[in-house]
């Protein structure tokens, strides 16, 4: 390839971009730009000519129309062959070797609530089509969309004045990825309007995703399937598509699965927490002053189960919780972060993924999907909680302090138990969990089998109502005294009726928590 002498820099987003143009400069490629670019390039004391200088022809239609036009896509577009090339000087167009172009800020200005006309002007045309010139004609352009990339390949034109071909490659993916994406935020919200501007539906008729690979996995659910790891686009710093893994053997599909799950139950708590999960559901979980004492009270609902499991912790690792943790055979770890001498004491574990997130956030509301036969199914993700001080006394006893507290800590880690889910638990401790059974009676009846530890005085909490009397009959003889549940079946009376009848406490909610 040529050395690069002519390159287009037009952006939004302005960082790095003096520094580029500098870089650029030095090697003497001339720069051609529009608008607020040209204008901060001069500022800073960087010769630039304008595109309508180039191509002879003025922008028009408000600046709607600046770089449609056939010196700059012939320029682009035009394949390093003879008869291209010969084509190319009889019409009077000259190469242009790299395109730097990010687009107007469609996604920013309509997450702002700008009205509709703001929001349409918003929507980049001569950008997206300089990128897919660009892009298509990487055997002899190089296109930039990501300030991140300047560095690099600023750094490839001082060594060599030129950009690789597998750098050109790999930009190239990245723009048209880029254009996919912005075509696809607009398209959604269009297609989220029934009538021009008007009130937008949550679930938009056309539904365009972009997920980038992180990582291929070994298999996936079972060893004669194939699975892939994505990342979105704007997923959190602290998710667990962000996450470092420190330590340890690669993450299978199911680690993956069972850390999602262990890391949003632990996410429940404020106070020092522990969960491990098995199967993507709670074998055990606690609070306590400290994350080290949390995870032993945690281990003690059922160490049988956290034999092999994935253990959350809201909290950073410390060498008194790393021991803990060294004494059972554990798949993954997620947390904060592991400070050194935690890292020392489990580096002897060497096939324990480590997962660190940094500092825990307050993640914003998602779409939860999950495909079926010919289809997707779309949902806001299950952010709600309705804490039991905030819920509906609904027996003739109301519940102690205790019972308050315990069936607080009961109905959150309910939420994060398959339907039908049970969960007996002390004010800071799960006893027993009974998990996605086909009768709800069946779930009490397995969580008070697997309890380790005494359930006499221990609080219930139920992910949905009971249809019956006799799941509440059955906690009541294992010792419950107090239940929060939703409530909402057509023989609530008789649940209710049947609570007095034992002298339990009951409260209902009035939001469910099913997790199929």
């Amino acid at each position: 390839m040529p050395k690069v002498q002519r390159a287009i820099v037009s952006v939004s987003d302005k960082r790095g971009l003096v520094e580029l143009a500098r870089g650029l400069s030095r090697h003497g490629v001339e720069i051609l730009s529009t608008g607020g670019t040209a204008r901060e390039l001069g500022g800073a004391g960087i010769a630039t000519r304008a595109i309508s200088d180039y191509t002879g022809a003025p922008e028009i239609l408000d600046g709607r129309v600046k770089t449609l036009h056939p010196k700059v896509h012939g320029g682009l577009l035009g394949r390093p062959i003879p008869a291209h090339e010969a084509e190319m000087a009889r019409q009077g167009i000259d190469r242009i070797d790299l395109v730097v172009v990010n687009l107007y800020p469609f996604r920013e200005t309509v997450a702002k609530g700008a009205p509709f006309p703001e929001a349409i002007e918003n929507i980049d045309i001569g950008g997206p089509s300089m990128l897919r010139s660009a892009a298509k004609n990487f055997e002899r352009v190089a296109v930039v969309v990501d300030p991140d990339d300047y560095g690099a390949v600023l750094a490839e034109i001082d060594a060599t004045g030129e950009v690789a071909r597998a750098t050109r490659f790999r930009l190239a993916k990245k723009a048209f990825s880029h254009t996919a994406a912005y075509d696809g935020d607009i398209a959604a919200y269009l297609t989220s309007m029934a009538d021009e501007g008007g009130e937008r539906d949550a679930f938009p008729g056309v539904l365009t995703l972009q997920w980038s690979k992180r990582t291929g996995l070994r298999y996936g659910e079972n060893p004669h399937q194939t699975a892939a790891f994505y990342a979105a686009a704007d997923a959190a710093p602290d998710s667990l598509a962000r996450a470092e893994i420190l330590q340890g053997k690669e993450l299978s599909y199911n680690n993956i699965l069972d850390l999602d799950a262990a890391y949003a139950c632990a996410r429940e708590f404020e106070p020092p927490a522990a969960v491990i999960i098995k199967h993507t559901n709670p074998c055990g979980a606690a609070t306590a002053a400290d994350a080290a004492a949390a995870y032993r009270k945690a281990r003690e609902t059922d160490p049988t189960s956290a034999f092999g499991g994935i253990v959350a912790t809201n909290r950073p690792v410390d060498a008194e919780l790393a021991r803990l943790l060294s004494e059972t055979f554990l798949e993954c770890v997620i947390a904060p972060r592991y400070d050194a001498a935690a890292r020392e004491v489990l580096a002897a574990k060497k096939n324990l993924r480590l997962v660190a997130t940094g500092p825990w956030g307050r993640a914003a509301p998602a779409l939860a999907l999950r495909s079926v036969s010919g289809g997707l199914l779309v949902q806001t993700a299950d952010q709600g909680m309705v804490a039991a001080g905030e819920a509906r006394v609904v027996t003739k006893r109301a519940p102690t302090a205790d019972e308050l507290t315990a069936l607080d800590f009961a109905w959150r880690i309910a939420k994060h138990v398959k339907s039908n889910a049970i969960v007996f638990a002390r004010p800071d401790q799960t006893v027993g969990v009974g998990a996605g059974q086909m009768s709800r009676v069946d779930s009490v009846k397995i969580a008070v089998a697997k309890a380790q530890l005494p359930l006499a005085g221990t609080s219930v909490a139920s992910d949905a109502f009971f249809p019956f009397r006799d799941g509440v009959d059955a906690l009541a003889d294992a010792g419950a005294t107090a239940i929060i549940q939703p409530g909402g079946s057509v023989r609530d009376a008789e649940v209710i009726a049947a609570a007095d009848e034992r002298g339990l406490a009951m409260l209902f909610t009035g939001m469910r928590h099913f997790r199929h």
